[in-house]
């Protein structure tokens, strides 16, 4: 057996894949990867990725952005130019600081958004110019593709094809 082959099951609908990837994965074959135009919804306990922590990272850089905008407003308000505007005090940041919300919490999600998207583009590597390694172009419009590595499973390649057949698979590809 070689580990360097692959086994791509190719569906046109993703109910009969998430039912096909629950009827393999009983049978003891590990699902490496799934190819797919959208997310199908209960899929990742299926073939047992776990949950993301992209919501950390989010809090992470919104925190980042709240303590970024908060230094700035006390740079530019109260230490480098203070000004009274309205009569409001400007000789702290602790007195000011109902003033410097609305720009503390845009600020922050802002740098929360970019951070996410960002985290995403590099996670996933689908960064602009990067090569996507997506083996079926169609996958982006109307297939679905499961990847099977034989060397994952204790079954071999011939009984790994066999039960694919059993699921109503378009194709078998092996590469």
């Amino acid at each position: 057996m070689m580990t360097d082959k692959k086994i791509y099951a190719i569906y046109d609908d993703d109910y009969v894949l998430l039912e096909s990837a629950k009827h393999l994965v009983a049978n003891g074959i590990h699902i490496r990867d799934v190819f797919s135009p959208f997310p199908i919804h209960g899929l990742d306990p299926v073939i047992g990725l776990k949950r993301t922590r992209i919501a950390i990272t989010a809090f992470i850089y919104g925190m980042i952005g709240v303590s970024l905008a908060l230094l700035g407003l006390w740079y530019m308000m109260i230490f480098d130019w203070p000004l009274n505007i309205g009569g409001k005090p400007n000789f702290s940041l602790f007195t000011n600081i109902p003033s410097f919300v609305p720009v503390t919490f845009e600020f922050g999600v802002l740098c929360a958004a970019h951070g996410m998207a960002i985290t995403y583009l590099l996670r996933n590597w689908t960064l602009p110019g990067v090569i996507a390694r997506n083996p079926y172009p169609r996958t982006t419009d109307d297939r679905f593709v499961l990847e099977i590595h034989p060397s994952d499973s204790k079954l071999s390649k011939n009984e790994i094809i066999a039960l694919i057949d059993e699921t109503c698979v378009l194709e078998i590809d092996e590469k």
